[in-house]
């Protein structure tokens, strides 16, 4: 028959009303963010993933909630905008490639300075999100005396768990699961990867 998505809240006792989108991001309200990517259009949410480098997003309202396969690079890299002022970032693993003699064979290409966000984007997204490690799921991220912004995430039945975040030099993403796509125990967004991370 005819099925109705519903999102689930993470762990969030009753329904809240309406609420500033600060504290819905800073508690991870899931039934926030479907709700904001309906007022926005699930096909825009899709186009500005694409931007930001996660490719073959479909325009289903779960990608709100991140049902689309994305490496740990590839969301590592979306994030890697927000401290790089809203310009365009293309992550990349070879610098350089020189023979035995050192002749240079391959320099990888200087990134140009395209503008992928908006400025007023980038300061309200780094906001809400330094508040996440500040007040919400990201509390054990927190690094004394160092500002730290970050997000963590949660898929169900607890089968993947991250924390992706940064400091104004380095952005890093942690991916806590099972090899098999089993559950774990609990495991959160904001237990093991926040605490990976910091420890980084």
């Amino acid at each position: 028959g005819n099925k109705t998505w519903s999102p689930d809240n993470f762990e969030v006792g009753g329904y809240r009303g309406e609420i500033p989108m600060v504290e819905a991001i800073r508690f991870s309200l899931n039934t926030v963010s479907v709700r904001l990517s309906q007022y926005t259009g699930v096909s825009r949410v899709a186009a500005m993933a694409e931007r930001l480098g996660i490719p073959n997003v479909p325009s289903h309202p779960s990608i709100a909630l991140g049902s689309v396969e994305a490496t740990l690079l590839e969301m590592t890299g979306a994030y890697a905008h927000l401290p790089n002022g809203g310009h365009k970032v293309v992550p990349y693993g070879i610098m350089r490639i020189r023979t035995r003699d050192g002749k240079e064979i391959y320099k990888r290409p200087e990134g140009d300075a395209e503008t992928v966000l908006a400025k007023g984007v980038v300061e309200m997204m780094n906001y809400m999100l330094v508040d996440v490690v500040r007040r919400g799921t990201g509390t054990k991220a927190a690094i004394a005396g160092h500002p730290v912004a970050g997000k963590t995430g949660t898929s169900q039945d607890y089968k993947d768990a991250w924390f992706i975040g940064f400091t104004p030099q380095l952005v890093t993403g942690v991916w806590v699961g099972n090899d098999d796509n089993k559950s774990m125990k609990r495991v959160t967004g904001g237990s093991g990867p926040s605490i990976i991370w910091h420890d980084f």
